[in-house]
């Protein structure tokens, strides 16, 4: 891989399948050994196109886009990329009608790639904010490198029942030993995960909380998981790892709501192709904003 940089071992492994990699002129195979001296021929193929329908009836906002990549702001309702239950109206249906990712390759060590090119990084169906696409392979393995070495920047807004404290929170991290839906931080095995929360205010006399969790690893429902488990105090109207607010006038504010209370407000990089450093902001969106004034109205 050292001679190919910009391409993925699963691509590398999908041209030599198609027989168009040649050792001293002979098509090779996948474990065959080569010698020192051995003259590499690579003719590079096209890669599979995407599954996805395009439909351009999907709702985001553009915050930036070059060759490259693309930066939007999804809203809250919008599911990233076809899955089961949701095979259009996605944002990557909406991006593909779009145009300009004629050459977002699906990443081929992705079992489900065929249907969520150019993606590297996702936020939840009901959660809303900002997360980059890659058009080509480069861009796209660039951005997820930054992803594994943890220097992407990523801060997220939340509500919360309950006011957590400012703290570091750094736990093991799998999914959940009885429900497939669900994740969990109280496991012995599984991956590490790290959520650091800064309460930015205590709201309706200490029932809830506007708190920032900055994250340095991006595990599925990461933040909904360790302000549940970990501090007590889970997203506003999370049905998932939440609970019934104790609080009528309380309930009554996440009832209107309808959605976790959680905005990917954040997104800082560096750009793969171009080395320079971008950094985009989210306000709090309107179902957001109104929740946390009626909040804010309430008395202890």
């Amino acid at each position: 891989m050292r001679l190919l940089p910009e391409v993925s071992r699963a691509t590398v492994q999908r041209w030599i399948g198609e027989g168009r990699v040649k050792v001293d002129g002979k098509i090779c195979r996948a474990k065959q050994l080569v010698r020192g001296g051995s003259r590499l021929e690579v003719e590079p193929s096209e890669p599979p196109p995407s599954l996805a329908v395009p439909d351009p009836d999907v709702p985001f906002q553009v915050l930036h886009e070059d060759p490259h990549l693309i930066v939007v702001d999804k809203p809250a309702g919008i599911v990233v990329h076809p899955a089961r239950g949701h095979a259009s109206g996605t944002l990557v249906n909406g991006l593909i009608a779009r145009g300009g990712f004629e050459r977002a390759s699906a990443d081929e060590r992705d079992p489900n790639g065929a249907v969520r090119p150019g993606v590297v990084h996702r936020i939840d169906k009901d959660t809303s904010g900002i997360l980059v696409v890659a058009k080509d392979e480069p861009t796209r393995e660039g951005l997820k490198q930054q992803l594994s070495t943890h220097s992407m920047e990523r801060v997220y807004l939340a509500l919360t029942l309950g006011v957590p404290k400012s703290a570091r929170i750094e736990s093991l991290y799998d999914r959940h030993p009885r429900s497939r839906l669900r994740f969990t931080s109280k496991t012995s095995t599984g991956k590490r995960a790290v959520t650091n929360v800064r309460v930015l205010e205590g709201l309706a006399g200490g029932r809830t909380g506007f708190v920032e969790c900055r994250l340095e690893t991006g595990r599925t429902h990461q933040i909904r998981v360790h302000l549940s488990e970990q501090s007590g105090t889970p997203l506003l109207a999370d049905w998932l790892y939440g609970r019934t607010p104790g609080d009528a006038d309380v309930a009554e504010i996440a009832q209107a709501l309808g959605r976790q209370a959680l905005h990917a407000a954040v997104l800082g990089f560096v750009h793969p192709a171009t080395g320079s450093a971008l950094r985009f902001e989210s306000p709090l969106p309107a179902d957001l904003t109104t929740a946390l004034a009626a909040l804010r109205s309430l008395t202890a």
